[in-house]
Order: C-alpha cells, then structure tokens, then sequence
C-alpha cells in the first residue's frame, strides 16, 4: 500500500477524492466547497477533478443544504455535505435530528439516507462565540445518528471513508485544531504535534470501523479518555503528570467503544475524561455515568472530568477555556491520592 506524508487536511481530501473515485453516487456539496475548495481548503480540487455536478458550492443555508442532502439520500445518493464551522449547524438541527435519524425507524428499515455531514469543530483558531464551539453532545442525544470526532490525519481518512460508506447518517466532526498544526501558537501547545504535525497515510481506499476505540498508549494506574484535539493535549499532560496512563481516543462517540474503555479502567481502576466543550451536559457526563455502572467495584477514587467551562467560549482568553496539560495532569495526579 502505497503511504504518503499527509496533514489532516490532505488526508480528508484523500478520502474524498477515493470515494468520488469509487462510487458515482457520491457527491460534494456545501459552502464555498466547489470552485474555492472550502473555506479550510479540504475540498481543494475537487471539483476541477470531477465537475460541478458531483463537487458543487450551495446557497448560505444550513437548513436548506441538510434538507437537499436528506432527499438525495433517500434517493440512492451518498451525499457528503460541508456545514463551514460546527457553530452554524444548528440552523440545520431539525433536518438531521427529526428527519435524517428518525427515517429509517418510523419506516421499518425500508428507507434510508446515508447523509455524512463534516464540519469544523473547536477552538484553536482565535474564531472567538461564533467559530469556536463543540456541539458533539447535542447529537448524542439522537438515536439514528453515528457521531465521529477524529483526530488525526490517518483515522480522519479512515473514520471519513467509513462515514460516507455507512448507511446511517453520520455528523463527522473534524477538530480545526489538527488540520495543518501546530497549534495556532498556543503556549501550551504540544511538542511532539507541533513538530510533526504530518503523518503516514495510505493514498488509497481503507476504513477505520465506526465504534472502535484507539489505544494511544498504554499504562497502568490510570485511564485518560479524549476525542479530538484534546488527544494530543492528553499526551503532553501524561508526560508532565509522570503517572503511567492508558490513552484512549474514542473516535466514534456514537456509537462508542465500550469493551476499550471496561477493560482498561478494570485494570488501571482510575479514570480522567477530557473533552473541549462545556461541562455541564457534556459527553464526559454521559461516559462518566456509563463507566460507573459497568466499573463501579474496580474505581479506586471518583471519577474526573476536565473539560471546557460553562460559558460562551471566549476569544482573547481561549486558551485559558481550553483544557491544557497542566488542568489535565493535575486531575491525573488527583487520581492517585488515597
């Protein structure tokens, strides 16, 4: 298999552009998606490659393009739409919540509409109330729906591939953070991303299953749970907390990995859950309260979560909300305390 040296928006492209390869009922569509090649640069010509009829750009209406998508779905299609920053979905909440999830129950598994929506998640970008937000858990709440939060440039690739194939629709989140790293000059940025933020990727087709978990590293006294950019936050944080760790990057939160998770909190019987967005309600929450009733005689100390505040995330002080490694090695080292 032929590998070549790929960000996270290169590798996205890839992906794109094998299943538009691949499969002629794929098609791209979205804002700025077309000629521009998206306000990112991840649909970069793609059009040019396959014409305005499959990659093509839409009016500013995220309603209007979730409502396209999910008719073209039920009509053989397999569209892969863009909706420019995560913070601008909501306009589109009740084509996906009420008609793209609820489809294929209310007929029976009759109809369909594999609809995969990507958007830009996080913050990172100095994009302030309005570019910054992580709305993953207001569709976790949605069962019919698959949630995916990548992370890298290799399993953004995968999980993106794995995405469009499913019949199921699917809001794929991407953490703007990680497209091209570093982090956009944060002074706690990671090293290790920060230097190589390329990674060996396959130029072909090749999926990363929906619902499995990834091992980042292995340790021993305690299990450090993360998606997206805060992945690479966690790795820094392990190391400056000098505690032996599992890291354990979800992927796909709906459906997620929950054999991963049991067995490695079994061992280690400590647990720190990190992510992006606001505490209160967060997916952390929901996690927490799964782990307790499956592991609940294996947890050594309470449960911990370190994750956004709860507040609108601010845009001169982001990297304050932002959980950083010293907020997420301090829970660590909490942990361990008798």
């Amino acid at each position: 298999m032929k590998m070549a040296n790929m960000n996270m928006i290169q590798s996205l492209n890839s992906a794109l552009d094998n299943m538009l390869d691949g499969d002629p009922d794929v098609i791209i569509f979205g804002e700025d998606v077309g000629y521009f090649g998206g306000v990112f640069r991840t649909t970069d010509g793609l059009q040019e490659k396959h014409g305005n009829h499959r990659v093509f750009d839409t009016p500013l209406s995220e309603g209007g393009i979730a409502a396209t998508a999910f008719g073209m779905g039920l009509n053989g299609l397999r569209p892969v739409v863009e909706i420019q920053f995560a913070d601008y979905i909501f306009p589109a909440y009740d084509q996906i919540v009420n008609e793209m999830a609820k489809v294929r129950h209310r007929s029976g598994g009759e109809f369909w509409s594999p609809v995969t929506l990507r958007t830009p998640a996080g913050g990172g970008i100095r994009g302030g109330h309005h570019h910054s937000q992580s709305p993953e858990s207001q569709f976790t709440h949605t069962p019919g729906l698959k949630i995916v939060y990548c992370s890298t440039p290799y399993n953004a690739k995968g999980l993106l591939i794995s995405a469009i194939e499913s019949n199921d629709p699917v809001v794929f989140f991407e953490p703007k953070r990680c497209y091209r790293g570093p982090f956009y000059g944060d002074p706690h940025s990671v090293p290790t991303w920060a230097e190589h933020p390329e990674a060996e990727v396959p130029e072909s087709h090749y999926r990363i299953p929906l619902g499995e978990a990834r091992l980042v590293q292995q340790g021993s006294d305690c299990t450090v749970i993360s998606w997206g950019a805060m992945v690479h936050v966690c790795e820094q944080a392990i190391s400056d907390s000098g505690v032996s760790c599992d890291l354990i990057d979800l992927q796909t939160l709906i459906p997620w990995d929950k054999e991963v998770v049991v067995d490695s909190i079994e061992k280690t019987g400590r647990c720190v859950i990190v992510h992006e967005a606001p505490k209160t309600s967060g997916f952390g929450a929901e996690m927490a309260a799964s782990i307790q009733e499956r592991c609940f005689y294996h947890l050594e100390t309470p449960i911990e979560r370190v994750t956004g505040w709860d507040t609108p995330f601010p845009h001169t002080t982001e990297w304050d909300y932002m959980p950083g490694p010293s907020r997420i090695a301090a829970a660590i080292v909490k942990t361990q305390e008798d």
